[in-house]
């Protein structure tokens, strides 16, 4: 089973507004709400590739109703843990430039937070745990630390995207992939990426500092996949990008999806990307059809 875990979810509140005015009253064209959150987005393309997924993390309120109704209505399976806070609203408003404004999350209690913790004691060496995104300031620092002694115990095999600090904390434990873009593995080693080599040499630091492999994104110009004996350079399809959230998501879920059934990276790499690229060239997440259209776009050769 591949679980997916999402601390800090949301309602991603969508709103099209044409030359918005700040300190104006301004009238919305259209607008959408969709489940929200890193985790959650990796679960819903998980479910578009087939692959068995549960969702995990914390849900509260009206807002938590509505994403596990959302989630229900389509089919997936979720066991998140219920608080008693409100889950969070992510505004993002789309006119001539692009805002978003992002809640800070509920509060967390010690009660709440440990009844998530005792959900990892039911995983197997045959599960894969991916953690996806931010936490709610009320957990305590340490909490992916946590889940991932867990795992590692359990010799499950997990997938972490998160900020830098909290990702440098988890890499000793092995993790089976990391994902950082260009700007995060800038951030990460206070550097900035000139080249490609630059690129090459700081992403085989995060490799001998614990990953299994990393995948660093590049927009629009692909990605490199860089494994403990290869470096692969992956070309994304050309096409018209509607949607820059959940790309990243969508090319691990992509990933993982091929990845538990066949351990062969270089094809799990070429199906991420076609699925980040996808969910790109949609307004949504990306369904499965779009997904299997683009994986013969996609070039992949070792460096």
């Amino acid at each position: 089973m591949i679980y997916t875990v999402t601390l800090n979810p949301s309602v991603d509140y969508i709103v099209h507004v044409q030359n918005v005015k700040l300190g104006e009253l301004n009238r919305m064209e259209t607008d959408y709400k969709y489940p929200g959150g890193k985790g959650i987005n990796v679960s819903r393309i998980l479910h578009e590739l087939k692959s068995e997924t549960v969702a995990l993390g914390f849900i509260g309120g009206f807002t938590g109703e509505f994403i596990e109704k959302w989630l229900k209505k389509d089919g997936l399976s979720t066991d998140f843990t219920h608080i008693t806070g409100d889950t969070r609203i992510n505004i993002k408003l789309k006119s001539n430039q692009e805002t978003e404004i992002n809640g800070i999350g509920p509060e967390i209690t010690k009660e709440e937070a440990s009844a998530l913790l005792d959900r990892f004691n039911q995983i197997t060496n045959e599960d894969t745990i991916i953690l996806s995104g931010s936490k709610p300031p009320s957990l305590p620092t340490d909490y992916y630390k946590k889940i991932v002694e867990i795992v590692n115990r359990k010799k499950a095999e997990f997938v972490i995207d998160t900020t830098s600090k909290e990702l440098l904390e988890i890499l000793p434990y092995h993790p089976l992939l990391v994902k950082p873009n260009l700007e995060e593995l800038s951030e990460i080693f206070s550097i900035k990426m000139n080249n490609r080599e630059d690129i090459i040499k700081y992403g085989k630091k995060l490799l001998e500092a614990g990953a299994k492999n990393v995948i660093v994104s590049m927009g629009g110009e692909g990605a490199l996949l860089l494994t403990s004996n290869a470096v692969y350079e992956g070309m994304s399809p050309k096409g018209t990008v509607k949607n820059s959230v959940g790309a990243g998501d969508s090319l691990i879920a992509g990933f993982i999806s091929r990845y538990v059934e066949t351990s062969d990276v270089v094809s799990s790499f070429q199906f991420g990307l076609a699925s980040g690229s996808a969910t790109a060239f949609s307004s949504d997440l990306a369904k499965g059809e779009d997904i299997l259209a683009l994986l013969n776009q996609v070039k992949v050769n070792q460096l």
